[in-house]
């Protein structure tokens, strides 16, 4: 990740009851960086559809 990103270690769960992990905060890019199981690279998602779509677990 780059310095622009800010580092991140929470958990959300999508709208599909999936549990996915946010590394990042792109703050250039207005976006969220998240990873998802199974899968090897790092998604990404608007902040404001971010926000729209998934919830914080705690």
């Amino acid at each position: 990740m780059s310095e622009e990103i800010q580092k991140l270690d929470r958990r959300y769960k999508d709208w599909r009851g999936v549990v996915v992990h946010v590394v990042g905060f792109d703050r250039a890019g207005d976006r969220v960086i998240f990873m998802r199981a199974g899968y090897p690279h790092e998604c990404a998602q608007p902040t404001e559809q971010f926000r729209r779509k998934f919830k914080r677990v705690l």
